[in-house]
């Protein structure tokens, strides 16, 4: 079964498995995070329902963006979203393995590569019962270095690479990106409340890009003085909502 669900008054509709993956908050979080220009050429590696090309565009009406997706029924869902969203002349999802990257585009063909990558390895935590879930949250198809070396060969130089993924494995990540060329820029942790650690870290970075990098002030989810889970004015400015 599949649910049909909306962002933004119902201007972004998103086709998801009832008992599948669902976006979570993270690629929604990225999507404002990120720094566009205007008609970038976006590739998203590891699209899932399409939620990151589509709210990207929804920023940027003169962007195109491309999705690469592994698993076949996630990639329908997607592209029906994406013509439910009235989209379809600017955002393609093609079904591919990101380790083939050379083999899918040419070098240096985007300007903008950004990801919701799986944040678990293989030996951490509980796999998720179901391909779809446990694709999502482990590295079963690639790890973080995978994800890194097709953003480093599908940017142009001087283009950037947007990553949100888990806090505890940042220094990983840091140094996975130099390693490929890819200069981290901007970074800033993401708290469920203040006086809470950090439980995921949104990323920025600049292919041959010079040493130097920004540490943006804490995103904060929730409200500090309630006990419910009541969004902080920033979250719901990002979702568009007063």
């Amino acid at each position: 079964m599949e649910t049909i669900d909306s962002l933004y008054s119902e201007g972004i509709k998103l086709i998801q498995a009832k008992d599948g993956y669902r976006f979570s908050l993270d690629p929604v979080l990225l999507a404002y995070f990120v720094t566009l220009r205007d008609g970038e050429d976006v590739l998203d590696l590891g699209t899932g329902c399409g939620v990151l090309p589509l709210l990207l565009a929804r920023r940027d009406p003169g962007l195109r963006a491309v999705g690469w997706e592994r698993q076949p029924q996630m990639v329908d869902r997607a592209l029906r979203g994406v013509g439910l969203s009235g989209m379809s002349q600017r955002i393609s999802v093609v079904e591919a393995d990101l380790r083939d990257h050379r083999e899918l585009v040419a070098a240096e063909s985007f300007s903008l590569v950004v990801t919701n990558p799986p944040y678990r390895a293989m030996t951490s935590g509980r796999i998720a019962p179901g391909d779809e879930r446990a694709a999502a949250r482990h590295e079963l198809a690639g790890g973080l270095n995978d994800f890194l070396v097709a953003a480093s060969w599908c940017l142009k130089g001087g283009g950037r690479f947007a990553i949100v993924y888990l806090a505890e494995r940042l220094s990983e990540l840091l140094v996975g990106m130099t390693g490929v060329g890819i200069e981290p820029k901007r970074l800033r942790m993401v708290h469920s409340r203040a006086g809470k650690s950090a439980r995921m870290v949104l990323v920025e970075g600049r292919k041959g890009g010079n040493p130097g990098l920004h540490v943006e002030a804490p995103l904060y989810i929730y409200r500090q003085d309630r006990e419910i889970r009541d969004y902080t004015d920033e979250v719901l400015q990002i979702y568009g909502e007063e």
